[in-house]
């Protein structure tokens, strides 16, 4: 990057006390003295969802769904409250379209099962990018194989950024499934989802959307954006453990089989099969996490209160403000865009000379946590001609100083390996 001294000077400006105070709202982050810089693999919860899941258990804990007394029917209500509130943050709609899973993986492999029954022929297609995360990449070779079909790669450039014309050839009139990231977990790139939902309709595919990376930091409506499908995890967003998310259509849903069978999804069973519930409950067998969606539901809306233009302005400007100092170290090496506005808090990097654990563990030394190896992502490293790289992942709780810790840190790791420098 260039220098800029106009960008110094914005660099040099720390947050506010008043903006300090988020940093109170979490109990983990005020607990160790730790600049937490893992935040795409998850996120730190603050105190106010960690009340709401354990409130659920001393206040509603009953089987949703199941009992007609008292504390049953308001353990449901809570659960389904969280459902419109899920439905409402994306802008489905219908709470119908709103299915909870465990996290994204699970989303993901129930659409690989369900609507691969429902779309998939022999010698159909299945294209995915070459950038995703293994929970849509596998979910899919699986699919592909089970169905007869063909799984078919769009590739993008050293940046993350997929040309039109490498969309135009891959997905043809023979994809009935496309699945693409609208965030990369290493890259950080924005991906176009309303241009990709244009081109998969007109030639008559769906699109996957893994809403993982983007749902906990941008404004995500899924109707503006038109994708078919949308899945992501609550504990990336400060929600808890356990607890994620499937959007989808619901004129796809209703003919979708259910991916797991059992108690609860069902309206009626016989010794010769079974009528399945309505939406959404045909796709939610068994005792679900209604403590999790609980605290999902206060997850969103703590981020609403937050607003996402907080949220973007302070991690665009953590990122910009790492990635400017990074660019002064000769040794690093930033995977993908110069431009701070195309990683959206996730910066993914090289030490020439270091293995990525290396980093990772001499950064740990120093009481900073971020992420090393192929990230769920083995063929895109493959296909950027690395083995593995370090990331670190910013969230609105970080702070300049951590930044600061962290450069510091990266500016003197390769002296204690042992080079001169």
């Amino acid at each position: 990057m260039n220098k800029n001294p106009e960008t110094e000077i914005k660099f040099s400006d720390k947050f506010t006390e008043e903006d300090l105070k988020i940093r109170a709202d979490f109990p983990l982050l005020n607990k160790y003295d730790m600049a937490y810089l893992d935040n795409a693999a998850t996120s730190q919860k603050p105190e106010c969802v960690l009340n709401e899941e354990k409130k659920f258990y001393e206040e509603y804990n009953a089987n949703p769904l199941r009992g007609l007394y008292n504390l049953s029917e308001m353990a449901t209500e809570k659960y389904e409250s969280a459902r419109v509130t899920v439905q409402k943050f994306i802008n489905a709609a219908s709470e119908r379209e709103i299915i909870f899973t465990r996290n994204a993986s699970e989303s993901l492999n129930l659409l690989a099962y369900s609507l691969g029954d429902l779309l998939l022929n022999e010698g159909d297609e299945i294209a995915i990018s070459i950038m995703e995360h293994h929970s849509n990449m596998l979910p899919w070779q699986h699919a592909a194989k089970r169905k007869g079909a063909v799984l078919k790669y769009i590739e993008c450039d050293m940046q993350g950024n997929v040309t039109e014309e490498e969309l135009e050839s891959v997905i043809t009139e023979k994809t009935k499934i496309v699945a693409f990231t609208q965030i990369s977990n290493v890259f950080g790139r924005l991906n176009d989802m309303k241009r990709l939902a244009e081109i998969c309709h007109r030639k008559g595919a769906v699109l996957v959307a893994d809403g993982a990376q983007s749902v906990p930091h941008i404004p995500v409506d899924v109707r503006a954006l038109d994708v078919d499908f949308l899945a992501f995890s609550g504990h990336k967003m400060f929600a808890p453990m356990g607890i994620g998310v499937l959007y989808g259509k619901e004129e796809y849903l209703e003919k979708m089989p259910p991916f797991l069978t059992g108690g609860e999804m069902i309206d009626s069973v016989t010794r010769e099969g079974a009528v399945y519930a309505e939406l959404p409950h045909k796709f939610e067998a068994g005792t679900v996490n209604a403590a999790g969606a609980a605290g999902l539901a206060e997850a969103i809306r703590y981020i609403e209160k937050i607003g996402f233009d907080k949220i973007e302005e302070r991690e665009n400007k953590l990122t910009a403000y790492a990635l400017w100092e990074m660019g002064k170290i000769s040794h690093v090496k930033v995977i993908g865009s110069e431009d701070p506005d195309e990683h959206h808090g996730i910066i993914t990097f090289t030490v020439e000379g270091v293995h990525p654990h290396d980093v990772a563990y001499i950064l740990s030394a120093d009481n900073i946590a971020v992420r090393a190896g192929h990230h769920c992502a083995q063929p895109l490293m493959k296909h950027l001609g690395v083995m593995s790289t370090t990331r670190a992942s910013f969230a609105f709780y970080n702070t300049m100083e951590e930044v600061d810790r962290f450069i510091e840190s990266l500016k003197d790791l390769r002296r204690k390996m042992g080079y001169a420098e």
